[in-house]
């Protein structure tokens, strides 16, 4: 319900400023607006209740291999390994992660990613690779934790 009310406000504000639309930077427009919603509808309900993002259905598709499935041990510890990476990216902080989410998730280039969030594509860069270090940082204890 949440989604549907961010859908419905974006779609209010697109029809509120369709004079002044640009198309060809209709894509960047609706992606910042959605995501400036979106973490406004987060920050307000953070304040009443416990923080909670999930990542979305494509980050378990990307772990999902017919082959392996059979084997109780390997589902086992993909499962694992699957909670642990999510818990990590869910651990970001917000401007880290939605730079990791929508490159690495959404398959996003830096410019595209520059213009939803309204930030220089250096910082994306920047970003990008902090995120990277961090969740490079917190799974290397989770590995060392495996090899034991």
């Amino acid at each position: 319900m949440d989604a549907d009310d961010i859908t419905q406000e974006v779609l209010i504000r697109i029809w509120k400023n369709i004079d002044s639309f640009d198309i060809n930077r209709a894509k960047s427009w609706i992606m910042r607006t959605t995501h400036n919603l979106c973490l406004d509808y987060l920050r307000k309900r953070q304040s009443s209740t416990k923080k909670f993002i999930e990542i979305d259905e494509e980050f378990e598709n990307n772990f999902k291999e017919e082959d392996v499935l059979s084997d109780p041990e390997i589902t086992l510890r993909r499962e694992t390994v699957k909670l642990k990476i999510k818990e990590a990216v869910e651990n970001l902080p917000e401007q880290l992660k939605s730079v990791f989410v929508l490159y690495e998730f959404e398959g996003m280039r830096y410019k595209d990613i520059s213009e939803i969030l309204n930030i220089p594509i250096n910082s994306v860069k920047v970003y990008l690779l902090r995120a990277r270090k961090k969740l490079q940082f917190e799974l290397k204890e989770f590995v060392h934790e495996e090899a034991i």
